[in-house]
């Protein structure tokens, strides 16, 4: 049974379910959005080359039926405009489906329409059709996944005749992207660090950022496309900005689907230090 719950900014919340008083009678933009492909043409050629696909934003409508008694269906009706108020910004849509269960940012594109005659409204029923728009179109994961990376130095031994050993460092760590697309993450860099450097292995990309990390400093960075930023927190909880610190050759890399080996380290001694990556896995429909 599919359930949607929507949350506007103010913190305020509706259900829609199967059952009164909110009614979701039917629900589109689940799966389909549209994608721009991006392509070159050279003189002569035959045809064109692909460059790449561009998702355009994703649209949900919803129609609704409110089920109440006569004294409360206008309270209902005016509780439904209040929580898809546009003027808002964009809220949360949760979207449930047995064990599946998905977010995604999303705002009302206008008012509540409550369209009139009989077969729309009556003494205890007034039908209702709600239109968002998610301007990214990624359904995510409910919780967002935290790996921990810390130094373990261990090995493993075998009896050969030149006695051979293997050992393992946990500089390093697979991270498992199981979305459709590529995922933004974020990364806690706990020092003491010189020059920390998280580097993807499976792209071939790294960020650094050129400064020094006391035992009590915390670095920050989020790849996210238009949220980038790099901060660094002190043990007194001030927070000071060193994006312009960050290697020009660096990149704010994204967790590709499937695995990603992981990789930290820095010009110093970094036993000490410990790097968590949070993301969530990004999905093309539900």
């Amino acid at each position: 049974m599919q359930r949607i719950i929507y949350t506007n900014a103010r913190g305020q919340s509706v259900e829609l379910k199967s059952s009164a008083p909110f009614l979701l009678q039917s629900v589109d933009g689940l799966g389909d959005v549209d994608a721009d492909i991006q392509t070159q043409k050279a003189p002569f050629q035959d045809g064109s080359t692909f460059i790449e696909s561009v998702l355009q934003e994703r649209s949900i409508s919803l129609e609704i039926a409110i089920i109440a008694d006569k004294s409360t269906i206008l309270k209902q009706r005016q509780f439904l405009a209040s929580v898809f108020n546009p003027k808002l910004g964009p809220g949360t849509l949760r979207y449930e489906n047995g064990e599946t269960v998905r977010e995604i940012e999303a705002v009302p594109d206008g008012v509540p329409v409550f369209p009139s005659g009989r077969e729309n409204r009556g003494p205890f029923f007034q039908k209702a059709m709600v239109n968002l728009l998610c301007p990214e179109p990624f359904w995510l994961d409910e919780f967002h996944t935290s790996e921990k990376m810390s130094y373990i130095l261990g090995g493993l031994s075998f009896p050969l005749r030149l006695g051979t050993s293997f050992a393992q460092r946990g500089f390093k760590k697979i991270l498992h992207n199981q979305g459709d697309v590529a995922t933004p993450v974020t990364i806690e860099f706990y020092g003491p660090a010189t020059n920390p450097v998280v580097w993807n292995r499976t792209t071939g990309e790294f960020i650094r950022v050129s400064r020094t990390l006391a035992e009590t400093d915390k670095l920050v960075i989020t790849t996210d496309f238009g949220k980038k930023s790099v901060t660094i927190e002190n043990a007194d909880g001030s927070k000071t900005n060193v994006f312009n610190w960050i290697d020009l050759e660096s990149t704010f890399w994204q967790l590709v689907p499937g695995e990603n080996l992981i990789e930290y380290g820095s010009d110093s001694d970094a036993t000490k230090s410990r790097v968590i990556v949070s993301y969530r896995n990004r999905y093309l429909s539900v």
